[in-house]
This record gives C-alpha cells, structure tokens and sequence, in this order.
C-alpha cells in the first residue's frame, strides 16, 4: 500500500517567522530528496519524501499577509485547509529568494558536472560499455523479436493482458505470438480526452511499416468531455459533435486491419491499449526500447529529432498529429533494428539531451533579461553562486518544472514560462498542465489596480486599527475613587495589558484596557462582563466601531481556523514560572505536543500566559475543562480555544510596538462608507480563494501545496509575507 507523506512543523509564536534560506531548503528537499545535496529541512520535516506525487507553489503576486488578515473572512478556503503557516521577510527578487540564483552550469560544460543527476558513464562517449541499451540488449545487431516486450515486461509496464482482473472486457486483436523477424510493422498512436470515466480515446491514427496512414479517424467518447486537452491532443469540441463513431466501431477496424502477425509500435504504447480496451500481444515500446537508467525514459520529440533528426509536436501545431507520433515510433525501432544496439548507443543521448537543455537555459535566459522582469540585478553576479537553482536538477534529469502566471517569475529560464491575461485562464491551464509536472509554480494576481504602494499603506492602516480595536476593551462604570491598581490586578489575570487608562469623559469612570493578545481580550469579555471588581457591577464591552460590527463572526471564524485546532490559551501564571515548570506541571494532560511560553521579543521577559498544543482535538476540549478553575502556585488559571497562536501572535506583538510609538488608541472611528474599489477587491480576494480551492481539489494526494503571499519591499516600506503549507491527504486537507 502507498504511504501517506506527513508534513510536521512547530510554528508557534516567535519561531513562526521563517526566512528565505529555510524556505529554499524546504523546496529543495521536496523537490529532489536526499539528492543533490538537498538534507531534510532543519525547521519542519517531511515523512517518506519519496513519495510525494508532487510540488505545487502558490504565489500571490505583490500580496502580504496584510491581505490575508484584512480578507480573512474571503479567504475561506485557505483558513480551513492550511494548518502549517508562517511569516515571511518581504524579498527584493522573491524567485531567487524561492528556487535559488540560477544555474552554476555552462552549456560548453555539457557532461561536467552533472554526472551525479544522470548517470556516470556519460562523460565517456567513447565507451559504450556502461550504456543502459548495452547493458539491456547487448553490442550485436539483432531481428525485431529481440526488442519485443516479453509477457513480463508487459505485466510491469501496465500492458493490458489476456485474463486480467483490470481488463475485463478487453477486446483481443486475435494476433498470435507466432512473430518472426520478418512480422509487420504498424505505428500506432491514439490522442485522449478527459471524460466523466477517465481517459477516453477521441482520434486513433495507425501506419504501415512505409508510413503509410492505414487508419486516422476522431472516435466519439462513451462519457461526457470534461476537458477536450485540446493544447496536448488537438481535438476540440466542434470537431467531435458530427463524429458517429464509436470504439467498438475503432477495435473492429483494427481486428480487420492487422495481419496474425502484426507488431504494433509505439511510445508508451501501454497507454494507447489501455484506452482503446484492447490486448495485443506483440509489442515494441520505443520509451523503453531506447533505454535509460533508473526507469527514466527520453520523450517522443527528443529522439524524433536527435535520433531521426526530425521536428515533431512544434509549438506552432494545435495539439499533437498522431499520425505525425505514430509514423515517428515506426522510424525509431526501424533505426533500432537496422543499426543495432551499438550504434544507438554511441549517439550519446544523455550528452545530447544535456546539451538541449542547457543551450534551452541559455536561450531562455537571454530571452528574459533584456525584459525587464525584474532579474537586471543579476547580470553582473559571479559565474559561481552560492545558491544554486535546483530547478537545474530537475531540468537535467527530465522533470521539467512549470510556470504559470502573468509576471516574469523565472530567473533561470528552465520553467515553461506562460504568460496568460487571467487568473481563470491561468487556473485552467493549471488544472491542465500541473499534473504533467513533479513541481511546479502558479502565480496569480489581483491586477496592477491593486498593488499601488499607497494602497498597501492604507491597508495596513485598516488591520492595524481593527487588530488594536480587538484587542482592546472598555469595562465600567467603576466608583469615583476606585483601585485602579486591583482593576488591572483582575483584568491582568486574564493575560498580559499592553496599556490600561482612565476614561473619565463619562459621567462615571471607565477603563481602557488594550491586550498583547487576542485571547487575553476576548477572555476579559467572557469571564467579567457583569462581574463585580473594585465594589462595581461592570459592563465588558469591546469598542462600538463600523469595523467592529462582523467582530464576533471573526473570532469565531478564528476559534474554527484548523492552525488553531488543538491548541489552547492559559492565563493567570506567574511570571516566575520557566517553561520547565509548566512542562512539569501540565505533563498529566493527555497528547499534549508542544508548550508555547509567549515572551517580550525585546527584554526577553516571559508573558504571564501560554499555549498548548494537543495531538488530538478532543484532549485539548478535555484540557479545557481541566484547567479552567485549576490553581498553580497560589493563581487561579483560565483558559479557551487560541485565536491566534502562530504567526499571528508574532505580527500583533509588532503592531503593539508600532502602536506604542504612535500615541494612545483613539477611541471613535469616523463613519466611511465602504469604497467601490474594496468592494471590488474583496471580490476579487473571494473569486482567488476559489480558484485556489479548485485548483487544490484537483491535485493528486500526497502533493505538497505551499501558498506564498511573498510580501512588499519598496522605498514607501515594507509587509512582511505569509506562507501556508501542507500535503494533501484523502480527505481534501493537509495532513500534518
């Protein structure tokens, strides 16, 4: 059975700030495991990387986490998804900050050094010795029967097989396995659509061993189309309305067409039976024929053009011709059995291979630089860099990463940059192309209407003022000369006070007392409103605000966000107590994982609260129950579900020291009416989130998904950003 990859990280509080190096080394490891020099990263950890079906990076383009928290409302699904999140430092280049400073390789260099991402023996064009095709079939020339699939190899290969459990059904060509060297050829090549059952077959061209097209005709799927492929198979919707027909009609004419001892070729060709439901028992498979070493195999258009010296599948071509594919398979094993092994084997395709894809690196970058995207910085670097791209490493060893988005993003060149003028086209390219690729990055925008550095100035003042707003309360009416003193004593004992003052504009007096903590305030408002301090019956209120009105659904919002899930808030401890202690004193609590001790990031001094994570949601609901009432060292503890235990915390801890500078919290809010650009924008926050949604929705499990919201770094200032992670499991969330 497959292993489920597990991600785990510890982001509480202060060690929920990651920075770009620790970034790198996480998609770096996921992208190329324990090769390539890449180690496990030393801030979270990934369980049976091998096994990863891929890696899908979100970019938010000029987003930071000041819009995730002023949309926090909007951006549902990744609040309910994503339970690893962090605080990013805002980058300069963000593309060489996420996959490193582009290639340290050269294209004279060709094979040096890059024996370790291939294999070994091609730095020597003269041996042939160590050739994995010289290994398989040996130096001398043989017949076709030689290069035949073996029952075996189909088996391993996926090849539908007479009496299988999966090919109940099948239709047989009734060829016998009596082949000689002098059997037929016939190219065959079959192009798919997606439908409500899968990969159905929509156009099936064969040829004879001249490259004669015996057979080209569109097939009419059984299920309705979900996605036509049309950039991969060239079919289109209005091409299949007229067509009548059918596979069966398709398996009938191949029966006729081939001889008892036809030898179907093609590349892949398992995937071309396995649509067409049909069993053949005399293959020959040019990925594998033109062998490879660890399993890797060349692709249809590298050995059409190395091997044949042919352009196939051009750019310039809606989708693939198969008659084009299957006429090119035919060419390749009749090269392979006219020559032999050794010949083959002595074109050093690896070499050549390498050479294609660094002079493509070459080219791209040329291309992207004069631009202006954004890379002009790194044109006079040093040939010889301190972070290499590991894109290069996926780029040489055939898994050629992908690149969606409407902004230049790659410093290297190596992505298969598409520029597209929307986020639905870019979505829908997306749901087309990510599943072809082991990594790859989508970038979405909200427009350049909306990233203005006057804008973000003005967003940050709306977080920042609604923030202040929830962490402040107002309590009263108190008695004329009441203890202000015993007042903070017993709000104090609800978490730590940023500030506390005497409102005295009433007719009697109030206080104002802001929190550190989301907790502390929302706590306050629980326990003690109606309660009697200071001789007084008091009323607990946060400030009456047009921001304020949607407060209670966002705390409520937050209280359900999955990084809060199993994680609670104390408050009441005393500030002498170490976090050995509180280890030692919470160990009776069932599951608990981690114990978080907030402290003052600038004298270092620990806060009179905590956090507690638990493995399992219903210990932390029994650890509420416990602790609530429980007294340590002589002070009654409190507690309730966290808010805000990550990232969050550190962010509002800088606010509060940016407030601070600022003056006392204004205590009324003029009335504005909400403008048509945010409304707009909000929109546009809800419409990216979906797109997310269904992008995540679709990806295999076992992908892991990071979303990055990279931050803002100009001369108006600086935001911090924000990634999310996780890998998808069974369930349509990240496991953790």
């Amino acid at each position: 059975q497959e292993k489920s990859c597990r991600l785990s990280a510890a982001l509480l509080g202060e060690d929920s700030e990651i920075s770009h190096d620790q970034l790198y080394e996480l998609l770096k490891y996921a992208a190329l495991g324990k090769c390539h020099n890449a180690a496990q990263p030393s801030w979270c950890r990934i369980y049976h990387q091998s096994h990863l079906a891929g890696v899908v990076v979100v970019v938010l383009h000029e987003m930071s986490q000041l819009h995730f928290y002023r949309f926090y409302l909007q951006f549902k699904h990744l609040r309910k998804v994503f339970q690893h999140r962090f605080t990013l430092a805002p980058s300069a280049n963000f593309p060489v900050s996420l996959y490193g400073e582009g290639t340290n390789l050269k294209p004279q260099n060709t094979a040096q050094g890059l024996t370790s991402t291939s294999s070994e023996c091609i730095t020597k064009s003269s041996d042939v010795q160590c050739d994995p095709i010289i290994q398989r079939y040996g130096e001398k020339k043989q017949g076709l029967t030689s290069y035949t699939l073996t029952l075996e190899e189909q088996k391993k290969n996926d090849y539908p097989i007479e009496g299988s459990p999966g090919c109940k059904g099948y239709i047989s060509t009734e060829c016998d396995q009596q082949r000689t060297d002098s059997s037929p050829l016939f190219g065959l090549d079959c192009e798919m659509c997606l439908t409500a059952k899968g990969n159905e077959v929509t156009r099936v061209s064969l040829v004879d061993a001249r490259g004669q097209c015996l057979l080209n005709e569109l097939v009419k799927p059984e299920s309705t189309v979900v996605n036509y492929r049309t950039r991969f198979s060239g079919i289109t919707k209005k091409m299949l309305l007229p067509v009548k027909t059918r596979l069966s009609d398709i398996q009938t004419k191949l029966k006729e067409m081939l001889p008892h001892d036809a030898v179907l070729v093609g590349h892949s060709l398992n995937s071309d039976l396995q649509a067409l439901e049909m069993i053949h028992p005399s293959v020959i498979d040019t990925s594998l024929l033109f062998a490879r070493s660890e399993g890797r195999r060349f692709k249809l258009k590298f050995l059409a053009k190395a091997v044949l010296g042919k352009e196939i599948q051009c750019e310039q071509k809606l989708g693939h011709d198969p008659t084009e594919d299957a006429r090119a398979a035919l060419e390749l094993a009749q090269f392979f059995i006219e020559q032999g092994p050794t010949k083959v084997a002595e074109l050093n395709l690896e070499m050549l291979l390498t050479a294609e894809k660094l002079a493509e690196v070459s080219q791209n970058r040329a291309a992207l630089q004069p631009q202006g995207c954004g890379f002009q910085e790194q044109l006079n670097e040093p040939p010889y860099l301190s972070k290499p791209c590991f894109l290069d490493c996926l780029q040489v060893t055939g898994q050629k990463p992908l690149l969606l988005g409407r902004q230049g993003l790659d410093s290297s060149g190596l992505c298969q940059s598409n520029l597209s003028t929307s986020n639905k086209q870019i979505l829908q390219r997306a749901l087309e192309d990510v599943p072809l690729s082991k990594f790859s990055i989508i970038q979405f925008s909200l427009g350049p209407e909306y990233i203005a550095s006057h804008l973000h100035a003005g967003l940050y003042e709306k977080v920042r003022s609604k923030l202040t707003d929830m962490l402040t309360i107002y309590a009263g009416p108190f008695q004329e000369n009441f203890c202000v003193k015993s007042v903070k004593k017993e709000f104090g004992r609800c978490g730590p006070i940023q500030s506390l003052t005497v409102v005295t504009e009433t007719f009697q007096p109030y206080v104002c007392i802001q929190y550190e903590v989301l907790e502390a305030a929302q706590l306050a408002v629980e326990s003690l409103n109606g309660a009697e301090i200071a001789g007084s019956c008091i009323k607990v209120q946060r400030p009456v605000t047009a921001a304020m009105l949607d407060c209670n659904v966002l705390i409520k919002e937050l209280e359900l966000d999955v990084e809060n899930e199993g994680v609670i808030y104390v408050a009441g401890l005393k500030k002498s107590l170490t976090e050995t202690d509180l280890q030692e004193e919470f160990r009776q609590l069932k599951d608990l994982e981690t114990l978080f001790l907030p402290k003052d990031l600038q004298s270092g001094k620990h806060r009179n609260c905590c956090f507690l994570k638990f493995q399992k949601s219903q210990s932390a609901v029994d650890a509420l129950e416990a602790i609530n009432g429980w007294t340590m060292k002589g002070s009654e503890l409190r507690s309730r579900n966290a808010l805000a235990s990550g990232h969050l915390w550190r962010w509002i801890w800088q606010m509060n020291q940016s407030n601070g500078k600022q003056g006392k919290h204004i205590f009324y809010e003029k009335m504005e009416q909400l403008s048509d650009s945010e409304q707009d924008l909000r929109k546009k926050v809800k419409k990216l989130d979906h797109h997310i949604k269904k992008l995540y929705r679709s990806l295999q499990n076992n992908t892991l998904c990071i979303v990055l919201f990279p931050g803002v770094s100009s001369t108006h200032g600086s935001q911090s950003g924000l990634g999310l992670m996780g890998i998808k499991d069974d369930e349509g969330r990240s496991a953790c």
